[in-house]
């Protein structure tokens, strides 16, 4: 029974931060991109030169292109994930309904302005709803197929795939300003994208140097549950042999390890750098 209820609340849990993804994308669209008639890449982008075009509002066309795309989800990523995507293609059809009604100029008339807090918006939007393994539609399809199967980041899939969508905007406006901003909401979208999704997941690698190496490293290894390696060193200046202690950890557990140095060994060397990537036990799991 518990496991059940434990079970219902994570997909409550799940729709609820999908839907306030989903208001954070439509209000980055609707309130900084549209009003600046510059576009961004997806679905979302071609309804919208589609309504430069013809004034079909951007609700509509949004919902009848992805009606025939989310069937792809369904075949290829489960019935789990085309739940999710009707879900969330209804709901920012709703928002993009709503903001249509309600918003008639620009909160800001600086183009660039509008193209990072727009691009921004989407961004950290997209990313609430990724990280609940659900899609807006579109491009985001082709992302997390890709992502599912290989190591390649979905910001770098939709940027690809969306250069083309936004190239479009330039046969209706006949203005390389637009379209220059429009790579400008593209390229913000994709850093904020990848920055959301991998914020938690960043990694550090550590190399500590210090006399009392035992003890580190059997902090690291029981407390910190971090694998640990020991490498032969030898000092140049000093002419003598070192312990070097190599781990790799999360970030956001790098300051716990420190204070516990600190604690061990105060005249410890330490450095750390960032990590691209991680792979194996402990972190993320090898795609091939």
């Amino acid at each position: 029974m518990l496991t059940a209820n434990r079970k219902i609340a994570g997909v409550i849990e799940d729709y609820v931060i999908m839907t306030f993804g989903l208001f954070i994308f439509s209000m980055g669209w609707m309130l900084f991109v549209i009003p600046a008639e510059i576009t961004g890449g997806g679905i979302s982008g071609v309804a919208a030169v589609v309504y430069y075009a013809t004034k079909i509002p951007i609700s509509i066309t949004y919902l009848a292109i992805n009606v025939v795309l989310v069937l792809i989800a369904i075949k290829i990523l489960g019935a789990n994930f085309g739940v999710k995507t009707i879900y969330n293609i209804a709901v920012l059809t709703a928002f993009f309904a709503f903001f249509e009604g309600i918003v008639k100029e620009p909160l800001v008339d600086d183009m660039f302005l509008s193209s990072v807090l727009g691009g921004m918006s989407s961004g950290i939007g997209l990313g609430l709803v990724f990280s609940r393994g659900g899609s807006t539609g579109g491009t985001d399809i082709f992302a997390m197929i890709v992502n599912k199967y290989r190591n390649v980041s979905p910001g770098r899939v939709i940027m690809l795939c969306d250069v083309i969508i936004i190239g479009s905007v330039y046969f209706v406006f006949q203005s390389v300003e637009k379209l220059v901003y429009g790579y400008v909401v593209m390229w913000v979208v994709s850093y904020s994208l990848d920055s959301f999704l991998s914020g938690a997941n960043r990694s550090a690698q550590m190399f500590i140097i210090s006399k009392e190496y035992e003890k580190i490293a059997e902090f690291i290894n029981k407390e910190a549950i971090r694998g640990v390696t020991l490498l032969e060193g030898s000092g140049w200046y000093t002419k003598q042999d070192v312990k070097v202690i190599m781990s790799v950890v999360r970030k956001k557990e790098t300051g716990a390890i420190f204070r516990r140095i600190k604690h061990i060994d105060p005249e410890a060397f330490i450095s750390m750098g960032s990590v691209m990537g991680v792979y194996g036990q402990g972190f993320e799991k090898l795609k091939l």
